[in-house]
């Protein structure tokens, strides 16, 4: 039992599926595992333990922002031994051909700043995906036939951005999408030397304005969970 997950020792599998809202991480446990039990409720913040085709997965909600998925991830990969982490998320997108349903890989994950920054102090560190991961979950996505994009994306520290000019420079470089939570996981898991992804399903678009309605988020957020099993398991 950690400060901020209530679980027992050996209740935390070492592959966790991190989804930002914890009623996400309820309702992932109960569509895609077997015998899910839950493990925490601290604060809130649930969490799930049961098997996918035989094997241990806990999900785990994460909240929204870096802060708080750097509490989680922490105590995960340290107190109960988590080797692989997967975010599974929402995005939107910043790129003319990145469709709404469409799932962003992130290769990388630029940011203005993250919990983690005043350890690299004036360098700017480059997180990155664990590339077998990252590979699997493409060969996945191709596999269930869902479009499936991979680069870089924009870890934001802010919802309500009121930075038109970032945003622009970003579209000009190619970044795929802006969520909140990547970044800082990926660099938690490097600097742990564990494996870590983010699996984003596009909801809604930064260029165009459109955004997936609430009644057909749950199928497209389906194909994301069992393409981010699917890689862990690879």
């Amino acid at each position: 039992m950690t400060i901020h997950i209530g679980a027992k020792p050996g209740e935390i599998a070492e592959t966790v599926l991190m989804p930002g809202d914890p009623l996400r991480a309820k309702w992932a446990a109960e569509t895609f595992l077997d015998a899910p039990e839950c493990v925490n409720q601290t604060r809130g913040m649930y969490g799930f333990t049961g098997t996918w085709r035989g094997h241990r997965v806990t999900i785990q909600g994460s909240g929204m922002g870096m802060p708080s998925l750097s509490i989680y991830a922490n105590e995960l990969i340290r107190d109960y031994g988590a080797k692989t982490l997967i975010r599974i998320g929402s995005a939107g997108a910043m790129q003319p051909q990145v469709a709404l349903r469409d799932i962003v890989l992130a290769m990388t994950s630029s940011t203005l700043s993250t919990p983690s920054r005043g350890i690299f102090k004036e360098l700017a560190f480059a997180p990155c995906a664990d590339f077998g991961l990252l590979s699997a979950a493409h060969d996945a996505a191709r596999a269930k036939g869902v479009t499936a994009h991979v680069g870089g994306i924009y870890s934001s520290d802010v919802f309500y951005d009121e930075r038109p000019d970032l945003n622009e420079q970003m579209t000009r470089h190619g970044v795929l999408a802006v969520e909140m939570e990547a970044a800082e996981l990926y660099i938690v898991a490097a600097r742990h030397r564990v494996r870590a992804l983010a699996v984003l399903t596009i909801s809604d678009h930064l260029i165009t304005g459109e955004h997936l309605p609430a009644e057909d988020r749950e199928q497209s957020f389906g194909d994301m969970v069992e393409v981010a099993l699917e890689a862990a398991f690879a």
